[in-house]
């Protein structure tokens, strides 16, 4: 009978050479994968690693802080005179911001901990909602604190506590994570910047 031209072991050139690619390819995959592994590692080698520096990046903030006081309709403040070890991390100055033209600056303080300097003109009556917005919940404790000849209202809140000062133009807020007495040294160091027409 006749079987076709199929050998006796019922596989045909074209199976073991069907089998011999598919052996092929997956050598192949894994050879490309161990290739690119490496590559990856030298590239990871060559990259600088120094654990002691640090990861805070600084931002500089002198220039936006002119330009927003010229643009700003309340007196502009930045804190002033407070040392290297105060790092600035960010700038904004929106002048369509949810609340008016705001003004925003972040520091990291000597312990680490997040302080920020956020002014606006929101609506009368619409502070505490500015407030609240700014400091993610923080809510007046009736408390006051004075710094600098300025009378300030201390909210607190679960993720930033802070200081806030309503004014005849402008509602200015000190917060973060740091406690009162390190929201107070920003605080006491603010200085209008020169710029408003």
């Amino acid at each position: 009978m006749d079987d076709g031209g199929v050998p006796a072991g019922g596989s045909t050139g074209g199976d073991r050479r069907a089998n011999r690619l598919r052996l092929q390819s997956f050598r192949n995959m894994v050879l490309s994968m161990a290739l690119i592994c490496v590559g990856a590692f030298g590239f990871w080698l060559v990259i600088p690693h120094d654990e002691s520096r640090d990861p805070v990046r600084t931002v500089e903030y002198d220039v936006a802080a002119s330009t927003a006081a010229r643009a700003a309709p309340y007196d502009l403040v930045v804190p002033r005179g407070l040392g290297e070890d105060w790092r600035a991390t960010a700038v904004r100055y929106d002048p369509q911001g949810e609340f008016g033209p705001t003004w925003r600056l972040g520091y990291m303080n000597p312990a680490d901990e997040y302080v920020a300097l956020t002014q606006a003109v929101p609506v009368v009556g619409n502070e505490d909602a500015f407030v609240s917005s700014v400091t993610i919940g923080a809510e007046a404790t009736g408390d006051t604190m004075s710094v600098a000849g300025d009378t300030w209202e201390r909210y607190e809140g679960e993720k930033y506590d802070a200081l806030v000062r309503v004014g005849p133009e402008e509602t200015t807020v000190v917060m973060g994570t740091a406690p009162f007495d390190q929201l107070a040294d920003l605080t006491g160091a603010l200085t209008v910047e020169p710029g408003r027409a």
